[in-house]
């Protein structure tokens, strides 16, 4: 009897033919520099020449990805998503709002059950830590912990990578914060994050401005809070200038996971099954794992060898992994409600 690990030749045909006749494949939310995504979409293209990769708003967060969702229910235009990643306590809300389809790729047996919904409506893509991205031509000491954000040498200094109020990367580097401060996982950390922030915000510290390579290299945020692989990323990228440090605090080292799913009113859903084979593919995995993200399947990849050591040395040290703690969904659940719900109230920085 075939296993969802055994996907048959014939059927990966059948559905490749489908999608082709599709066409389209419409994606959102997915910087070319964020775990890879650029090398992947055009792996992917070039793979399927014939499906025309539609790319909706690539710095969109990931409560609004469920809004595209939603706002497009019954529109087969190019304006609805087929496919979402999204930060993981998004994965049950967005199942419950029936919001997604279920689907299980061939290689569904190597996603680690922790991160995945049994009945296939959402599963757990990449991994990462929170860490800092700091401008070293403007910051002559490197901060190693979250306590070191609210000193007066780091005045107009300090900023997150999205919105609190809507980015999942925001959302939980304020958990991290909280974490930091002492703060149980959970919504105790998230009102403790928030408190962290105010007195951020109050010191004069925190740039309510959304960071990213471009904000740090032109001095606008000079220190930016945001996942190590994005901030390892920009570091290529900005090639030397100006030079960055990435530095994993000391405490309050928390570990990421986003989740994949196909959207429930998907206008290509055979193209948004294909793009998931695509992803969940020992070529995919590798690419996830090449923009410095820890990717679903790496535990089993590793352990059959199929992760060349380039790829391996290029990572940031084991050391940084092993003391990460992962928030579970319901510790990420309590975070996210104190977050979103009191950030205008208790910091107030209107972050855009």
């Amino acid at each position: 009897m075939a296993t969802t690990s055994m996907v048959q030749a014939q059927d990966l045909s059948e559905l490749e033919a489908a999608a082709i006749e599709e066409g389209m494949l419409t994606t959102i939310a997915l910087p070319h520099s964020w775990c890879g995504y650029g090398d992947m979409i055009a792996g992917f293209k070039a793979k399927y020449p014939d499906i025309e990769v539609n790319e909706l708003n690539p710095d969109a967060g990931s409560a609004d990805e469920l809004e595209a969702v939603r706002a497009n229910k019954g529109n087969t235009g190019p304006q609805a998503p087929d496919v979402l990643d999204v930060g993981l306590s998004f994965g049950p809300q967005a199942k419950e709002e029936g919001l997604l389809q279920p689907y299980k790729v061939s290689t569904w047996d190597e996603i680690p059950d922790a991160v995945k919904d049994e009945e296939g409506y959402w599963y757990g893509d990449y991994y990462g830590v929170m860490s800092f991205m700091v401008n070293k031509d403007l910051i002559d000491t490197t901060p190693e912990d979250w306590s070191d954000l609210l000193k007066p040498e780091y005045a107009g200094s300090v900023a997150l990578a999205g919105d609190p109020r809507a980015s999942n990367q925001a959302i939980l580097a304020v958990l991290a914060a909280g974490m930091a401060e002492g703060g149980a996982a959970g919504k105790d950390a998230g009102e403790k994050g928030l408190d962290f922030f105010k007195k951020m915000n109050e010191a004069g510290n925190f740039v309510p401005v959304i960071g990213k390579a471009g904000t740090l290299a032109q001095g606008a945020t000079p220190i930016t809070i945001m996942w190590d692989y994005n901030a390892l990323a920009a570091r290529d990228t900005l090639n030397g200038n100006p030079p960055v440090d990435v530095v994993v605090p000391k405490s309050g080292v928390l570990a990421g996971v986003y989740v994949q799913g196909i959207s429930a009113h998907a206008p290509h859903p055979n193209a948004a099954k294909l793009w998931m084979e695509y992803l969940y593919s020992d070529e995919g995995q590798s690419l996830w794992l090449k923009g410095y993200c820890h990717p679903a399947r790496f535990n089993a990849m590793a352990a059959d060898g199929k992760i060349s050591q380039e790829l391996l040395d290029a990572l940031p040290p084991a050391e940084s992994y092993e003391a990460a703690y992962f928030p579970s969904l319901d510790e990420q659940a309590g975070n996210k409600e104190a977050v979103v719900g009191g950030w205008d109230a208790v910091v107030g920085a209107n972050v855009q």
